[in-house]
């Protein structure tokens, strides 16, 4: 089976899988591949906090057209997953050369499984084709030549957990928030505040986790009940399986300067069955003049600047920095937020970044520990500030080492044509690759980035022009044909 989640989320859902009893775990590109049985498919799509859907692949061949691709998919034998009074539809994702056009692909899948029952039971017998709701939902995934044929046992995504009943201008994802808390380390063993909390996803998530309550027990169906190997009797003793769940025995604390926020984040905890476990009311952030607890966690998706924003918005920020710093000292945060320039405005050093997309957005979510006095005594004190080092962050790191090092070598040897650096002969076999000593491309288009360490240790090398050799241009003598004598007076006029 595949499990889809959100970049940055994959070893956490792994970690979800395996503590499910799933086996051959192994974690991809937005994805954790594993294998189980039918129990694990149906623990997956109720317990997993990080999964976006649940796939099982049932058909792979390859295809180097959009003929090969009919022909292929229609040589399946759909009666095993479809009758005539079902309904289907399909979810296509390409990444191919042969195949430029999802919507093409999509348009030539459905006409070959259409096209089977035709020829088997009439012209007009078909099952039907619905957007939404579909009873059979078909995931195409295409990479080069390979065509995977899945499954969505999930039907909608994930995170739609079913408790939110209303949202503020630009909630964070259900299974974004969960993943946040998650990397951060929480389960509900210290206190935990979002001062910032808006339609209160994070914590609706949190005690969600804190109570062990299985997230997609909110949920009114799954596609996989309409399978036929669906069993009923055993996903109902799933469903209905709270054996495990515990009591909250930490506080989880909610504030916004917003009225109507914090209603509807009232009403979602309610769906949720865990208001009474919250501590929910309006006040601003500056409002904040005590901690509610020694030490705890804070968790929080302040405005970027971009749906919701803060008529100052470096002063918000400035104000979240002086509450960290002055009034949760002995906490730590986890921030996820958007804009440098904003980040900066904390003016506190973050022990871990790590890269997120929250929407369509390329955003971080840093971690601050806080604590009184210099860091320093905080050190001497036994104090330790690097609790997760980000993977990119290492990575970018190496590279920049591997660049220097490569470069101080070359330069230490006399040039010779056995010991030039390759440059133009091996450029076109290295090209949209991440090659050694250059950083890799994000995956995000309008994010890309040029590496800065190689141009500055180029800098300066540009083409420069030889010395004049005394030659002399030609005077066209334009100036004195084109343009009528000037009087005193027009200079005087410049001058003026």
């Amino acid at each position: 089976m595949v499990a889809k989640t959100l970049k940055g989320l994959e070893a956490v859902l792994a970690d979800e899988l395996r503590a499910l009893g799933a086996f051959d775990v192994e974690s991809g590109h937005r994805m954790v591949s594993f294998g189980g049985d039918l129990e694990t498919l149906y623990q997956a799509n109720l317990s997993c906090r990080t999964a976006l859907r649940i796939l099982k692949p049932f058909y792979e061949f390859e295809a180097g057209d959009p003929d090969e691709l009919y022909d292929a998919v229609k040589a399946y034998d759909w009666g095993s997953l479809l009758t005539l009074a079902k309904t289907f539809s399909i979810d296509t994702t390409v990444y191919s050369d042969e195949f430029t056009h999802s919507r093409f692909v999509t348009y030539r899948v459905k006409d070959a499984i259409v096209d089977w029952f035709k020829d088997r039971y009439g012209e007009d017998k078909r099952p039907g084709v619905r957007l939404q709701d579909a009873d059979v939902m078909i995931n195409v995934h295409i990479s080069g030549r390979k065509v995977t044929l899945s499954l969505d046992s999930s039907g909608e995504s994930l995170h739609k957990r079913g408790w939110r009943r209303a949202s503020t201008e630009a909630p964070i994802s259900e299974v974004l928030a969960a993943g946040i808390l998650l990397l951060s380390g929480y389960r509900g063993d210290r206190p935990f505040v979002d001062p910032m909390c808006g339609s209160g996803t994070f914590l609706v998530e949190a005690a969600l986790i804190a109570a062990n309550i299985k997230p997609g027990v909110f949920r009114q169906s799954f596609a996989f009940e309409h399978w036929p190997d669906f069993d009923a009797d055993l996903f109902d003793r799933l469903a209905n399986d709270d054996s495990e769940e515990r009591p909250i025995a930490h506080p989880i604390i909610g504030r916004d300067i917003s009225p109507a926020a914090v209603d509807i984040a009232r009403r979602n905890l309610t769906a949720a069955g865990v208001a009474k476990d919250v501590d929910l009311a309006v006040q601003p952030i500056s409002a904040w003049e005590e901690a509610p607890a020694p030490e705890g966690i804070i968790v929080t998706n302040p405005p970027y600047g971009e749906r919701i924003s803060a008529p100052d918005m470096e002063a918000l920020y400035e104000t979240i920095g002086s509450k960290l710093k002055h009034v949760f000292a002995g906490w730590e945060a986890w921030i996820i937020g958007y804009r440098e320039e904003y980040f900066r405005c904390i003016g506190l050093a973050p022990t871990t970044k790590i890269d997120l997309y929250n929407g369509s957005l390329d955003c971080q979510l840093r971690h601050y520990v806080i604590f009184a006095g210099t860091k320093r005594d905080f050190r001497a004190a036994g104090g330790r500030l690097k609790t997760i080092e980000d993977r990119a962050d290492r990575q970018r790191r190496d590279e920049r080492k591997a660049f220097r090092r490569d470069d101080r070598d070359d330069r230490r040897k006399p040039f010779s044509r056995d010991n030039r650096r390759p440059f133009r002969d091996d450029r076109d076999d290295r090209r949209g690759t991440a090659t050694e000593g250059f950083a890799p491309e994000s995956e995000n288009p309008m994010a890309r980035r040029r590496n800065i360490h190689a141009l500055k240790s180029i800098g300066g090398g540009g083409p420069k022009l030889p010395p004049s050799t005394g030659a002399i241009m030609r005077d066209r003598g334009w100036k004195k044909r084109s343009l009528p004598p000037k009087d005193k007076g027009d200079d005087a006029a410049e001058k003026e």
